[in-house]
């Protein structure tokens, strides 16, 4: 199997994905702390790191515990985007720098941003052999099946990436045109897996742990990133990993453990953001997916989602585990299900996972 160009502890290494408004510093950390034995920043916009622009470089930020790091980029202009990898080379010094050619959302498409570059592959291999010269970090590449279904090629398209020098290669095995419906076809990433020579990562639909190892088994992929199957559930890298070590997967967290998780999570939101009454209301969307699938949880999303302050988070989890254990609820537990938490919790799901897998 080819050798990832940075170093990776397990052999088949879970990735976080980059994720708009949720793979921040904090959630990085957490699931770093859970498993996950790479991540990734969220996408960032090559003009807004050229141009330092301060809330751009606010995003870049990340510690010690979050490595081994990749900061993605995002563009269409090859010189800005090798001077946002020359800039993020010598002032954060990552692992490896990332190029989003997934993203389908219009406000990054209309700029011929994200999958919006798919449509012209001369231009993509520009941009790599830009960012390539620009940085001495290995580049690497995370993009869809193509632009829509008549110019579906992943193969193709890979090929053309590896040839312009990307040193690993992530496939969301969607096109463009299918935002997030449908299905990610994993035998398209198989396919990728046979045709290059450098390492490729899986993508897609991966909700649960038993969907990681069924994407392994089928695509022989080197790596296996996640998405949405980590909302309200960090865990699962750690789920992952013991069923790909052929070991019992360790038992989902009881309530009142993954309402630890979720407090240990606002803390560390506390302390990264600047703003506790804007970091609080940003963090609802992260305490609806915590409490999806708990007996009573329309009920309790509905307190999350009110909350201003995040002492106002441990009352309300203190209030639910009391009524819980005198018998208030009905319902028996339930296992979240991931994939419409953000739809069923009442928030908008990131706006680039490149935001979904």
């Amino acid at each position: 199997m080819p050798r990832f160009p940075f170093p990776v502890a397990a052999d088949v290494p879970l990735y976080l994905a980059p994720m708009a408004g949720v793979s921040e510093s904090p959630f990085r950390r957490l699931c770093a702390h859970h498993g996950a034995d790479v991540v990734v920043t969220e996408f960032l916009s090559a003009e807004g790191i050229r141009r330092e622009n301060e809330a751009t470089l606010d995003k870049l930020r990340f510690g010690p515990d979050e490595r081994p790091i990749g900061v993605q980029i995002f563009g269409a202009d090859p010189a800005a985007m090798a001077d946002a990898a020359a800039l993020v080379t010598d002032v954060f010094q990552p692992e490896f720098v990332d190029i989003n050619f997934g993203c389908p959302v219009k406000k990054v498409v209309k700029r011929n941003g994200g999958s919006g570059c798919l449509k012209d592959l001369d231009l993509v291999q520009a941009i790599i052999r830009a960012v390539s010269r620009a940085t001495h970090l290995p580049v690497t590449v995370k993009t869809r099946s193509g632009w829509s279904e008549d110019t579906r090629d992943p193969v193709g398209i890979a090929l053309r990436m590896q040839d312009a020098g990307a040193r690993a290669f992530t496939l969301h095995a969607r096109t463009r045109t299918q935002m997030y419906t449908g299905h990610a076809r994993w035998e398209e990433i198989a396919a990728v897996v046979e045709a290059l020579e450098i390492p490729v990562i899986g993508n897609g639909d991966i909700k649960t742990p038993e969907d990681a190892l069924r994407m392994l088994r089928m695509t022989n992929a080197a790596g296996i990133m996640i998405g949405r199957g980590s909302y309200g559930q960090p865990w699962i890298f750690d789920q992952t990993k013991d069923l790909l070590a052929g070991r019992p997967m360790r038992p989902t967290p009881d309530v009142e453990t993954r309402f630890a998780v979720a407090l240990d999570h606002a803390r560390m939101v506390q302390e990264y953001e600047a703003d506790p009454v804007g970091a609080a209301i940003e963090f609802r969307k992260h305490l609806g997916w915590y409490a999806k699938g708990l007996p009573n949880s329309a009920d309790l999303r509905r307190k999350l989602h009110t909350v201003s302050s995040f002492s106002e988070v441990e009352g309300i989890f203190r209030d639910y585990v009391a009524r819980m254990q005198r018998g208030d609820f009905a319902e028996t537990f339930a296992t979240p299900d991931i994939g419409d938490a953000a739809a069923d919790a009442g928030v908008e799901e990131p706006c680039c996972e490149d935001a979904a897998a």
